[in-house]
């Protein structure tokens, strides 16, 4: 993959900061709430939106370009290289959908990095049977009325806005039965329930409960029934944007194993000697790598109008498989100092493993590979 000087210029900044200012604080920033002064300084930077509008405060990039910083920064920070996968994601689904009043207000803001969205679609019947939505939003007049719950939500405690899907239609009519909606915050019969998560604190999921929720029909975007083909679509582009995070913290730790090889003495010699110390990280850089440009590629395929669902469902189940075993194996290099909480490697493992869940599981996504190779053949009834 051959970047342009912009792309590096912007890839160095980035790199700069993740190692200058993100690492050092990592592991600090694990317990505590959401860096909202950190999130406003990245969209100082350029790093929040770099493929949206010049006009809204994006930089009119590339989606490549949004890889190389999300990739950047998650070495410094795996939680907060999510925000500017979150925000490329929703806010194409708010300048594609929304209106434009919304659009207007609400994205500037969420580039500039004063506010988060949350994708609410899974439900406690349904995460990757996504199709079978219960949360219900009535007609009534010119209004909506929503009442149900949503489940396992990214940045549920810390969202400022929720892009919601409901059903708008009868369950038999699954997936054309689901329409999206954009509430703001303020919104009356909302409650929250943070989770207590093994990894991705920072960032966090939990539980959404709607109670007679009331908004405006101009908050529905697009037409009754077509708000599952709408994130579905986007996820073709997070997802790869997925891999790529992982990627950065693995380098991370790939980093640090290789320098404490050369330091590291055992019988005389750096341990960087052995080749049972030497080969898997040799391993582990062969494998990021290959992950790193399917990534890339899957990008690229998008840019240039091509179909690339497959590529995607690809990098998302190999990019945190193949990164957490990496980070898993950078921490086996340190020995029992690799085994504490001093170091990262612990809780880059555990934050890049909810990722193996997220978004869809390995077993969803091989199910997307497979559909797209033999088409309806590979659906199971």
């Amino acid at each position: 993959m051959i970047f342009t000087e912009d792309q590096f210029a912007l890839k160095e900044a980035a790199d700069r900061f993740a190692r200058e200012v993100l690492l050092p604080g990592y592991q600090k920033r694990e317990n505590q709430p959401f860096d909202r002064d950190l999130a406003r300084e990245m969209g100082s930077l350029g790093f929040i939106g770099t493929d949206l509008p010049e006009e809204l405060g994006g930089l009119g990039q590339t989606s490549i370009t949004t890889g190389l910083v999300a990739e950047a920064l998650a070495y410094g920070d795996f939680n907060m290289a999510a925000l500017p996968v979150n925000v490329s994601l929703n806010a194409a689904v708010l300048l594609q959908h929304a209106t434009k009043d919304i659009a207007e207000e609400w994205v500037p803001k969420m580039i500039a990095g004063e506010k988060l969205m949350a994708i609410c679609l899974t439900e406690p019947r349904g995460g990757s049977d996504a199709a079978r939505i219960e949360l219900r939003a009535r007609k009534r007049g010119g209004d909506y009325v929503l009442t149900g719950e949503k489940t396992s939500i990214t940045f549920a405690d810390s969202a400022d806005i929720f892009l919601v899907f409901a059903r708008t239609g009868s369950p038999e009519d699954g997936a054309k039965g689901v329409s999206a909606f954009f509430i703001p915050e303020g919104t009356p019969g909302i409650a929250r329930l943070k989770f207590n998560d093994i990894g991705h604190r920072v960032v966090g999921r939990g539980s959404l409960f709607f109670e007679d929720v009331v908004i405006p029909e101009t908050y529905r975007l697009g037409p009754e029934g077509t708000g599952f083909t709408q994130v579905m679509h986007g996820f073709d582009y997070s997802r790869a944007l997925i891999a790529l995070e992982c990627i950065g913290a693995a380098r991370a730790s790939l980093d640090e194993a290789w320098a404490y090889s050369k330091d590291r003495q055992a019988f005389g010699r750096p341990i960087g000697q052995f080749q049972g110390v030497s080969f898997p990280l040799a391993e582990g850089e062969s494998i990021i790598e290959a992950v790193r440009q399917l990534a890339y590629h899957t990008l690229q395929l998008r840019e240039a109008g091509l179909p690339h669902t497959a590529e995607a469902a690809m990098c998302k189940w190999m990019g945190p498989k193949h990164a957490m075993e990496v980070i898993h194996s950078c921490l086996l290099t340190m020995g029992h100092y690799g085994y504490t909480f001093d170091l990262p490697h612990q809780q880059r493992m555990r934050d890049v493993m909810g990722l193996q869940i997220g978004d869809g599981t390995a077993g969803v996504m091989k199910q997307i590979i497979a559909r797209q190779k033999i088409g309806r053949a590979a659906v199971p009834y």
